[in-house]
């Protein structure tokens, strides 16, 4: 049974409210970094409620099919790019560095380790750096590489249809060669990637008859600053919906770099994708996300962020364009500077966001159990979405 919440969470901003102060951070705290994003604050207000809707399957034949294309997917990924599966950390230590700290404003949630005088641990918000350590410890050669069953917690999420407090993904991450830090190498892996996900749509739609296939057979390929030049009156969701309506697959290269017009497409931390070295056409960017056309909700729909990792030079030079320079002190970053991590590609693949789609579900809800505002809850209900 969903949760209640009374009163709907504090929302993310790229900056804090003006006339008031950010809490200067520990000195074993990575500063908070303020960038500017085009994002659309989530909130009741963005809460969609597809007229209509009718759930294709029951409660009780959602909760097998979660769990048969789960399990799908997890193999035909692990085989298609070589991964093996360990075992991921809910928490890591605080003031390492490891934790992913997604646009730089977001706060993990913390606490003392009694067992453990003077140690905080973070509850993690993904296994982006914490994989390529795994890399190094495990020691696995390029062409090969490891997967997690992620979970996460983010307090400072905004929640609507498709963003929740919790996180469930397959983390992967894959050793590369330096011959293979390129776009056309970041290509080939989406492409592998993209032939997992038409092999899972055809699994879920044999045994479904009701839900119908909608990918196109091949994804389409395009940068940020391309994206801005075709729409440059849009806000970037924007752009994304109006090109990811005419595609139905794509793989947007080039998030977290500024764009032409000194704004960024969305936000990336400066310290595992590799945002700034020059790629296709000579515009920024080793990194991307995936988005389809998701046809309940009318929108794109992000179901993958993932890039090649940042090199000794991409991480000082992304430090410094973030000016968070002091980054470069704690453990995980002198590793890297070090050369004690191998060069990678890797990212992430939302579990529930996948279910959601092939299963034709309105909100994510729907798929997992987590908290909602009881606002949110009663429309949901009015609105024939059965939250879980």
């Amino acid at each position: 049974m969903p949760v209640l919440m009374h009163h709907a969470p504090a929302l993310v901003s790229a900056a804090p409210p003006r006339g008031s102060r950010t809490p200067a951070p520990t000195a074993n705290e990575p500063k908070r970094v303020n960038i500017k994003i085009h994002r659309k604050r989530t909130s009741m207000d963005s809460l969609i409620i597809p007229p209509g809707y009718r759930p294709l399957i029951g409660v009780k034949e959602t909760e097998r099919a979660i769990k048969a294309l789960k399990d799908f997917f997890e193999l035909n990924l692990a085989t298609e790019l070589s991964l093996s599966r360990v075992t991921a950390p809910l928490f890591v230590p605080s003031g390492t560095g490891i934790n992913d700290d997604l646009n730089g404003v977001e706060q993990p949630v913390s606490f003392a380790v009694k067992a453990i005088p003077g140690v905080r641990a973070e509850i993690v918000q993904s296994l982006a750096k914490w994989k390529r350590l795994q890399l190094a410890q495990l020691g696995f050669g390029p062409g090969y590489g490891l997967y997690t069953d992620m979970n996460a917690i983010r307090p400072d999420e905004g929640l609507d249809n498709t963003h929740s407090l919790y996180v469930d993904q397959w983390d992967w991450e894959r050793v590369i060669t330096p011959a293979e830090r390129n776009v056309e190498f970041l290509k080939k892996i989406v492409r592998k990637i993209y032939s997992i996900l038409k092999r899972a749509e055809h699994f879920v739609c044999e045994r479904y008859p009701a839900i119908r296939p909608e990918l196109p057979e091949e994804i389409q390929f395009v940068h940020a600053e391309e994206l801005l030049a075709q729409y440059p009156k849009l806000t970037p969701k924007e752009r994304e919906r109006e090109f990811v309506r005419e595609h139905r697959a794509v793989f947007i290269i080039g998030i977290g770099g500024q764009l032409a017009d000194g704004s960024i497409h969305d936000g990336r931390a400066p310290d595992y994708d590799d945002w700034s070295s020059p790629g296709e056409n000579g515009w920024p960017g080793l990194n991307g996300d995936i988005f389809v056309w998701n046809p309940v909700l009318e929108m794109a729909f992000e179901l993958s962020s993932m890039g090649i990792r940042v090199d000794r030079e991409a991480l000082l030079r992304q430090l410094e364009i973030r000016k968070c320079l002091e980054r470069k002190n704690l453990l995980w970053h002198r590793r890297l500077i070090e050369g004690q991590m191998p060069l990678s590609i890797g990212g992430g693949i939302g579990q529930s966001r996948l279910c959601m789609y092939y299963l034709r579900k309105a909100h994510i809800g729907e798929i997992q159990a987590s908290m909602w505002p009881s606002d949110m809850l009663e429309r949901c209900r009015a609105g024939n979405l059965p939250l879980l």
